[in-house]
């Protein structure tokens, strides 16, 4: 009979007779009652009263019964640590045992035991097993470390461990070797600045030696560990790739795939005109093409991952597009993936077959693969130009049909399809108009709408096509809405005689019927612009549209390559970088591949300063500022102490997208006519008065920066004259004038009070009103001596930022009550956000590079500041003086980029890059933050400083 028989007792007073049959004197009867408690601690019965009993039968010489007493050891040590003392001694004796798989048994439960109490009666044995004979104890052991290590850092750092694991890398034998770049790679990944793993050409050839004679798992290990390494130059990067390349053909494809990672990153640092590097490009062919005989699961992940590295290296699989091409009983998900690989793969040499198999998949029954497909067609269009026309005729083919999905995709396909290829293929816009009626996708009908709207000189009924659109306008979703209201705009501009009613309609539904914001600004901006000044409105409506680009879905550069780093994980399946999906520290150490033989840094890289090789990639500034973050996580605890509660509602209020988007959008930075913006600022120039009318608004940007990065005091720091506050007339004879400074560090507020009255004041005392930044009187209102009449006191208000936060209407806005012996008077001023940059907020070079790529680029504003009269040094110099940082200078084209970094008390970082060209008296600013409402705050303080 089988062990299951151990599972199908329920008894009851069963803990009392396995306690007894524990304690008995036979052998045999302690090894069933053993294995009865194992059998219920499996099934989820609490065993643990039997624990000093267990622990008893420890002291044996069967293998078999150690091994469950060791299993149960592991389950309830955590819940019975003092007990669990009991069992040290035991591990003392075992891992002295003559037999080699007691010592490793004994070693590894030690590992799995996590309880602080027993760690440090541990060492000494650990220390043995680490240096035991038998390579199957050390390669236990070495697993044991990084286990030990997770428990307590420190204590395996103070015996010594580390050391003796980095000796095991020079190990005769290839597991141990293996297991110890294990341990060290996953210490590594918990401590990313701890260099561990100091690799170098000698570490690197113990381990290539090592590769060949590993377990799959080992080599796995092994090669991931390679990848983490850069070689000094060319000749060694080829020496690895030579002895890592024999992994290719191993039958397991994780190790595959982790060949396949070094070997992409290793190619980065070989001249592309080496013989080798062709030899190199046509190995890496056959591997990937095997992984796709494999079952789908295993042909998914292989599929990802190709897709990564097509886009990375395309002519690594040129003249495999067959494999690629659908089996009938390939699962959705696999389908899916290979076409988006045809795609990639297309060009003038396969586009034939190509487009023969997509037409073919167009008429399959699943009709997600037919819309892809159909899709696909499109997308060849617009990469291969020479087979476009072909293209074309095929999705009329399939036009033809009626099959109503396939309609409304080709319809879809079609107008990209005129976006790139202007005035060539509008004959077929009478076929399309046909099919009119059948469609009801949100995503067809808006393409079908652009259609008419941007040939509608072509066609002789657009006006009745429209209108017919038009009679459900509400019932449609926003992105028709939105297309119908343009198109009808376009028609009018176009034929304007004829459709003067059914613009005011359109204009009216999408003003004053609509809730949409979107529509309902899209719409008041097109009435402003075409009551204005027509001629603009034509200008910037009909403008000529830039082409579509050949391929809009590629992977962002940065993180491609970083992806490319992580082939073979679960990163390369997703298409995410670690740390959108690991939480905690592991994993979110950013990794970019090394740079390509003899070129300088990319020149996107504001980075003057040459990175060594083993450097550490750059920490990425935690998203302090990220206010989806903030908002989804509301419940969650506050942020800690070092940001004084501002955070969760500063972010709350940062909503106003509109507010800072369509600043930056009308801004002078577009280009079209100067009545076009005339026209479409009046609506927002509103918002800039209110938050620039007072003159303390852009005042404070001198505080803002330090010039000796917190060590000096700030130099040329300009504060705002005063202004006044709070007139006599409102206050019973109370003046308040007065502006805000930052000195030292310390956040001022200066005013003059002034007695207009015919009696003395005195009594004076202060307070603020929640604000943006949680500003707030670090001390009382020192106001000395009675304030007589006519006369005029000036007092220094010291404030602090831990005050109550609330977001306020414009941000920087500060309400204020001050009392006397009369009566208690409010009013309110704006202070410059300078008053918040503090004098730490210089960026390393690295850190910011990673901070601006990681920042969305829907973060980044645009402004130009005009009329300076400064060179870039002068304005940096300057900037500085206000805490303004300057990071790094480049100077492109006779075009001086200056970027730079500063820091808000509530530790919000903004980033800038300013564009100075010489004899231009225009600046242009570049701003990202994680906030991006505070965006136009800081460019105020930039104007201000620099023309003051």
């Amino acid at each position: 009979m089988t062990d299951s028989k151990y599972f199908t007792t329920t008894k009851k007073g069963e803990i009392f007779e396995l306690k007894a049959e524990l304690n008995s004197d036979k052998k045999e009867k302690k090894k069933e009652a053993v294995k009865k408690v194992i059998a219920s601690m499996t099934v989820g019965k609490d065993v643990s009263a039997l624990f000093p009993d267990v622990v008893n039968c420890m002291q044996t010489d069967n293998l078999e019964l150690k091994k469950l007493v060791y299993l149960y050891l592991m389950n309830y040590a955590k819940s019975q640590p003092d007990m669990a003392i009991m069992a040290v001694n035991t591990f003392v004796k075992d891992c002295e045992d003559p037999n080699p798989l007691i010592r490793a048994l004994a070693v590894r439960t030690m590992g799995c035991i996590r309880v602080d109490k027993i760690t440090e009666y541990l060492c000494e044995p650990l220390r043995k097993c680490l240096k035991d004979e038998d390579p199957y104890v050390r390669k236990t052991a070495a697993v044991c470390v990084a286990k030990l290590h997770d428990i307590n850092a420190q204590l395996v750092e103070d015996q010594g461990f580390l050391d003796t694991l980095k000796d095991l890398i020079s190990d005769s034998n290839p597991m141990v070797v293996a297991n110890a770049v294990a341990a060290l790679s996953e210490i590594a990944e918990s401590h990313p600045n701890s260099n561990l793993l100091d690799l170098n050409p000698q570490t690197i050839n113990k381990l290539l030696t090592a590769l060949n004679e590993c377990t799959e798992w080992g080599q796995i290990f092994i090669l991931d560990c390679l990848a983490n390494y850069t070689p000094r130059d060319d000749r060694e990067s080829q020496s690895i790739c030579e002895r890592v390349t024999p992994r290719l053909s191993h039958a397991n494809s994780a190790v595959v795939l982790s060949a396949v990672k070094v070997l992409m990153k290793f190619m980065e640092m070989l001249p592309k005109d080496l013989d080798y590097y062709g030899t190199l490009l046509k190995k890496l062919a056959p591997p990937l093409v095997t992984l796709l005989s494999a079952e789908p699961e295993l042909q998914y992940v292989a599929l990802r991952n190709i897709n990564l590295i097509v886009q990375k290296r395309p002519e690594i699989l040129k003249h495999e597009m067959k494999v690629f091409f659908v089996k009938y009983n390939d699962p959705i998900y696999v389908k899916l993936e290979k076409l988006d690989i045809m795609i990639r793969l297309a060009s003038q040499a396969n586009i034939a077959q190509v487009l023969a198999e997509l037409k073919e998949y167009a008429t399959e029954v699943d009709v997600d693969f037919v819309r892809k497909a159909v899709r696909a067609i499109g997308r060849c269009a617009i990469k291969v130009e020479q087979s476009a026309e072909r293209c074309v005729s095929t999705l009329l083919d399939l036009i033809q049909t009626k099959v109503n999905y396939v309609v409304q995709e080709a319809i879809v396909v079609i107008k990209d399809i005129f976006r790139k290829y202007p005035n060539k293929y509008e004959s077929v816009i009478a076929t399309l108009c046909e099919n009119l009626d059948s469609l009801d996708e949100p995503e067809a009908r808006a393409a079908m709408i652009w259609i008419v709207g941007e040939y509608a000189e072509r066609i002789d009924n657009a006006d009745e096509l429209l209108e017919s659109f038009l009679e459900g306008f509400h019932d449609e979703s926003t992105q028709v809405q939105l297309q119908l209201l343009t198109a009808i705009v376009k028609l009018f501009l176009k034929k304007p005689t004829e459709t003067q009613e059914l613009v005011q309609q359109v204009l009216s539904l999408a003003t004053q019927d609509s809730d949409n914001p979107d529509l309902r600004d899209r719409g008041y901006i097109y009435w402003r612009l075409l009551s204005t000044d027509p001629v603009a409105a034509k200008e910037v409506v009909l403008a000529e549209k830039p082409l579509i680009s050949e391929e809009t879905d590629l992977i962002e550069p940065t993180l491609l390559e970083e992806l490319i780093c992580h082939i073979g994980t679960l990163a390369s399946v997703y298409h995410k970088p670690p740390s959108a999906f690991v939480e905690g520290s592991r994993g979110v150490q950013h990794r970019r591949l090394p740079p390509r033989a003899g070129s300088v840094e990319s020149a996107e890289s504001p980075d003057v300063g040459q990175s060594g090789p083993s450097e550490a990639p750059p920490a990425v500034i935690p998203s302090q500022g990220d206010l989806l973050g903030d908002l989804l996580n509301l419940d969650l605890a506050p942020p800690t102490a070092t940001v004084p509660s501002v955070q969760p509602s500063m972010q709350m209020g940062a909503m106003d997208l509109l507010g800072g988007g369509l600043d930056s959008l009308l801004g002078g930075d577009i280009g079209g006519s100067p009545s076009m913006g005339a026209g479409l600022g009046a609506a927002p120039t509103a918002m800039p008065a209110a938050l620039g009318g007072a003159p303390p608004v852009g005042g404070g940007l001198g505080d803002l920066f330090d010039l000796g990065g917190g060590v000096g005091m700030p130099t040329g720091f300009y504060v705002v004259p005063k202004t006044l506050w709070l007139p006599a007339m409102k206050a019973k004879g109370l003046e308040i004038s007065g502006t805000f400074a930052r000195r030292g560090g310390i956040i001022q507020m200066d005013m003059s009070l002034t007695n207009k009255a015919m009696s003395v004041m005195t009594d004076f005392a202060i307070q603020f009103n929640r604000n943006s930044f949680g500003l707030a009187p670090a001390g009382p209102l020192q106001v000395l001596t009675p304030l007589s009449p006519n006369q005029t006191i000036d007092v220094s208000l010291p404030l602090s930022t831990s005050g109550p936060v609330m977001k306020m209407e414009p941000l920087n806005n500060l309400q204020v009550a001050v009392k006397n012996n009369i009566d208690v008077f409010y009013f309110s001023c704006q202070f410059p956000l300078s008053l918040l940059f503090v004098e730490d907020g210089k960026m390393e070079r690295q850190v910011f590079l990673a901070t601006w790529k990681d920042i969305p680029n829907d973060n980044e504003a645009q402004f130009q500041i005009k009329d300076i009269h400064l060179n870039s040094d002068a304005a940096s110099n300057k900037l500085q003086g206000s805490n303004i940082f300057t990071i790094a200078k480049r100077t492109v084209e006779g075009q001086d980029m200056l970027y730079q970094s500063i820091k808000l008390t509530n530790s919000i970082w903004v980033l800038a890059e300013m564009r100075v060209q010489t004899g231009n008296p225009n600046y242009t600013l570049s701003i990202k933050c994680r906030a991006p409402e505070v965006c136009q705050f800081v460019y105020q303080c930039y104007e201000m400083v620099l023309k003051n």
